[in-house]
């Protein structure tokens, strides 16, 4: 295992690196540091800091398995999932955008971790911790009136911005191979899948006994 590691290291492919056992081990390692960093800088309160972790440890947990099951798969990488982004999303809505920002990163690297596609640094920063770190920023309505459905299309908006600039950076031999010019190959690319999953969340999410379950476990989350 740590020969494997080393050779990618001396190879100096990234692709190599992060499809090493031990650099999927560290990977995963660095989002549990975040995960718990996550926490750590918020409340004094250490009981609300365990409950804290519980319900981002939980619905990251949800997220990752939601994330392996595809409803729809493009050819290229991206799917629509059964609802996995908005258990990313609840964490900001739960817990305001500082965490919800920390922890989607982690989400981030537990995917990349689990077998994410890399081809440059930048790419993998840009499509793992940085995309899924943007979910986060459902915060941002944490307390406004239909705060979780406003919270979904900011965070999938904010993914979506670093996947169609990855897209356009590092994937532009895909537009080619489609006889199509790369931005507007990048946005429709990336759009069809990620308000795909948006769209089928919000129908969820305004079915009024889901509404109210979601109320629910909000205020029993920061109680």
């Amino acid at each position: 295992m740590i020969k494997q590691f080393l050779d990618a290291v001396n190879s100096g492919n990234i692709t190599e690196i992060m499809a090493s056992t031990l650099g999927q081990i560290l990977t995963a390692i660095i989002g549990i540091i975040l995960l718990i960093a996550a926490l750590a800088i918020g409340s004094k309160n250490k009981k609300i800091k365990t409950k804290e972790l519980v319900y981002c440890a939980l619905a990251i947990a949800i997220a990752m398995v939601l994330s392996q099951i595809k409803i729809v798969e493009l050819p290229q990488g991206g799917a629509i999932t059964p609802f996995s982004m908005l258990f990313v999303v609840l964490i900001g809505y739960w817990f305001g955008v500082k965490t919800g920002i920390m922890c989607g990163v982690a989400y981030g690297l537990f995917k990349l971790s689990i077998g994410g596609y890399v081809v440059h640094p930048l790419q993998m920063l840009l499509d793992y911790p940085l995309a899924f770190g943007a979910l986060g920023l459902a915060g941002i309505f944490s307390n406004s009136s239909n705060g979780l459905m406003k919270g979904l299309i900011i965070g999938a908006g904010g993914r979506f911005v670093f996947h169609f600039i990855t897209g356009v950076v590092y994937f532009a031999s895909y537009a080619k191979d489609f006889g199509f010019a790369t931005v507007p190959y990048s946005f429709g690319y990336n759009l069809s899948y990620i308000a795909g999953e948006v769209f089928l969340t919000i129908i969820i999410l305004i079915i009024p006994a889901v509404d109210k379950a979601m109320n629910q476990v909000k205020k029993g989350a920061s109680a």
